[in-house]
């Protein structure tokens, strides 16, 4: 059994990654260029996916080894930290490729 704090954490995970492709929806890559508000949006929901990973459990990060939970943690740093210099190349594959596959995981983890 997980403890209470994962759901939460889990729902915030799944909601902002929904949110985010669903921003990209009928978009392309060059949006992100000239709409500074989708790249922001991107970049704040991706912040968010990253910093509830970071505080999930060992035990439900072990649960689910499909989730790159290292990488999800890492993004976000970068964007927070390194946010002069985010790659919206890196951004737009994160949401439109890897946030797909994702959201898969988080639906099972949510529906357990």
């Amino acid at each position: 059994m997980r403890p209470p704090e994962d759901d939460v954490l889990l729902r915030d995970m799944l909601d902002h990654a929904r949110r985010a492709v669903t921003a990209v929806a009928e978009k392309e890559r060059g949006d992100l260029e000239s709409d500074f508000i989708l790249a922001a949006a991107l970049e704040r929901f991706i912040e968010v996916i990253g910093e509830a990973a970071n505080k999930i459990s060992p035990a439900t990060k072990a649960s689910a080894p499909q989730i790159p939970w290292r990488e999800i943690i890492g993004m976000r740093n970068r964007l927070v930290h390194g946010y002069a210099s985010v790659d919206h190349s890196i951004v737009w594959d994160v949401v439109s490729g890897d946030l797909v596959v994702i959201l898969e995981v988080l639906e099972e983890l949510v529906s357990d």
